[in-house]
């Protein structure tokens, strides 16, 4: 067997089934390996979720079909399919129509079958219709990626051994199992499961850590429920959304170009009344203003022991403030006669930490956030 091997043109065929035309050993092909799944989740955040299924950015031919390219061979998804499903999911969050919610088909469900609940929503054409509009419908799209998804992974696996000889089938297996599971498992799963909320967004999304690297930013998907069109997923200044300054590195290039940030909340000391304006400005920063007015409670009740009757108070005017932004159907003139009640009401109550936030409600302004060219 020796002596075969040590044949010249055997030799040559047994090099490159072990290792492939890169002769790579194992530290490089690991680092091969973390780029290209990187790059995977950067064409899923930047392209399909940021760019396609919200509209939150524009980008440049130059950039949008590459991703394309490298999102078919390497997932095999249909923009089509990807967006519809994640539209569907912000409609219909946590209910029984959700896609792949873990409060209603379970945690484990979604997280270690996240691929299976896409595949069986894919193949909904009804849904696909419906939530699908505006994705790409050029020639390429309708022929080769949405036809043959197939063959673009198939493709993948090729490229994989000709680089790396047989170890390059396992390089393969980790760029196909690294979408399902980061993607459409532990963001779809732990994303609405475990983790910490900067807003009380009307369902139950988490931020699963604060630096958003090894899934592009995704990881702070509390952020991204709270304003879904934006193309900026981190909120506090601790945060990091690394897909975020992917964006404005291209939209430097003129590559790219995002969507207006949120609005800033801006308080405006002039101002001293309850309008039009700012329940403009309220509805705008209700999270915001939520989570304001509930740390206000805790770090008040840290403070002082508060009486029953203190706390009962506080927590029905909480209540009360919340649930009047859920009413849809108020009139500005219904919300403004509204917002000045329980502003009265609020300075009423005999508490400081109330009166003080009624106040800014009084002072909050609508300002629009513009990014820098």
């Amino acid at each position: 067997m020796t002596a075969f091997l040590e044949l010249p043109a055997v030799a040559v065929l047994w090099d490159f089934v072990r290792y492939g035309l890169t002769g790579w050993g194992a530290g490089a092909i690991v680092l091969f390996t973390l780029a290209a799944t990187h790059l995977t989740i950067i064409g899923v955040t930047v392209y399909l979720h940021r760019c396609q299924a919200h509209r939150a950015l524009e980008l440049h031919p130059l950039i949008s079909h590459p991703l394309r390219f490298w999102l078919w061979m390497t997932t095999g998804m249909v923009t089509k399919q990807w967006a519809a499903i994640h539209r569907k999911h912000h409609a219909k969050c946590e209910t029984e129509e959700d896609p792949h919610s873990p409060q209603t088909r379970g945690i484990d469900t979604v997280l270690w079958r996240g691929a299976e609940l896409y595949r069986v929503a894919a193949a909904d054409r009804e849904l696909v219709e419906r939530y699908g509009h505006g994705t790409p419908d050029d020639w390429v799209e309708r022929h080769v990626y949405s036809q043959h998804s197939v063959l673009g992974v198939s493709l993948m696996l090729i490229v994989d051994v000709m680089l790396f000889g047989v170890v390059g089938a396992a390089v393969w297996a980790v760029q196909m199992a690294w979408i399902p599971l980061l993607a459409a498992g532990v963001i779809n799963g732990i994303g609405h499961f475990w983790g910490y909320r900067n807003f009380k967004s009307p369902d139950t999304s988490t931020n699963i850590l604060p630096w958003g690297i090894l899934i592009g930013g995704e990881e702070l998907h509390n952020n991204h429920h709270t304003f879904a069109t934006s193309p900026k997923l981190s909120s506090k200044w601790y945060e990091f959304d690394i897909g975020w300054l992917y964006i404005r590195c291209l939209a430097m290039l003129g590559l790219a170009k995002p969507r207006a940030l949120p609005a800033e909340m801006f308080l405006d000391p002039a101002r001293n009344q309850i309008d039009a304006d700012t329940v403009e400005a309220v509805i705008s920063h209700k999270y915001e203003l939520m989570a304001m007015l509930s740390k206000s409670f805790k770090k008040h009740a840290r403070r002082a022991q508060f009486q029953p009757a203190v706390v009962e108070k506080w927590t029905e005017l909480r209540k009360e403030f919340e649930t009047m932004w859920s009413l849809r159907h108020l009139s500005v003139e219904q919300a403004v006669a509204g917002l000045q009640s329980w502003c009265n009401r609020a300075e009423a109550s005999g508490i400081a930490a109330l009166a003080d936030f009624s106040k800014r409600i009084r002072m909050v302004s609508p300002r629009r956030t513009a990014i820098a060219a």
